[in-house]
């Protein structure tokens, strides 16, 4: 499993940003789950954080973007952890492996960037708001596209690069999509996801066992 640079101890400064960043992330999720999304304000996010609208600026550009910031964290760690899964591995197994060696450290966070109350919290949010849902479903993330498509050995833009990521994210969406729309926080939990996850990629492969082998330039890829 990968070392994160989040394991090292930041200096005081540093400290103080993240403390503030992790405040208006959260003010952020319960200002929305009480009134709304789109009821929600950067200046009452900011209010609620104790800080200036200007202040939140320097963080976020947009109250998008303090949603976002989540996924952009949970992206590169999962990131991180795809460099250290073996080269021999393929794609989707890659992915698996990396989303659920993520999913199962953040289970056991109590402080940091992303924590299981956060992934929980973030969950809930996007579910409620139409705007979100639709910013979440479009997120890339190019560092984890770049460790991919080198994975495979084909550019970032290949359409069997973008079949991987998209037969991925297809498979998760199904496997936690009641999760997300669940009230109960322990389903929602990041061990409940793995299962799921898992459970879901395990009846891929029995489905899909009977399709013909791959030919020409997708067995430099697959084979």
């Amino acid at each position: 499993m990968a070392e994160l640079p989040e394991d090292s101890v930041p200096g005081l400064r540093e400290r103080k940003k993240l403390r503030t960043r992790a405040i208006l992330i959260d003010a952020a999720m319960e200002l929305c789950l009480r009134s709304g999304y789109d009821n929600t304000t950067v200046e009452q996010i900011a209010a609620a954080a104790d800080v200036s609208p200007r202040t939140f600026s320097r963080y976020f550009a947009t109250k998008d973007a303090a949603f976002m910031t989540l996924v952009e964290d949970y992206s590169h760690e999962v990131s991180i952890e795809l460099e250290t899964v073996p080269s021999e591995v393929g794609p989707l197994e890659a992915l698996r492996q990396a989303h659920v060696a993520v999913l199962t450290r953040v289970a056991s966070r109590q402080v940091g960037r992303l924590t299981a109350e956060r992934i929980i919290l973030m969950l809930r949010v996007i579910n409620a708001s139409d705007t979100l849902r639709r910013s979440a479903f479009e997120y890339r993330h190019e560092a984890s596209e770049i460790i991919l498509a080198k994975r495979m050995g084909v550019d970032v833009d290949d359409r069997r690069r973008r079949l991987v990521a998209a037969v991925f994210a297809s498979t998760v969406a199904t496997a936690c999509g009641d999760l997300i729309t669940d009230t109960d926080t322990f389903r929602l939990g990041p061990m409940v996801m793995v299962d799921r996850i898992n459970e879901a990629f395990g009846q891929v492969a029995l489905i899909t066992a009977d399709l013909p082998a791959p030919t020409g330039d997708y067995e430099q890829v697959y084979g």
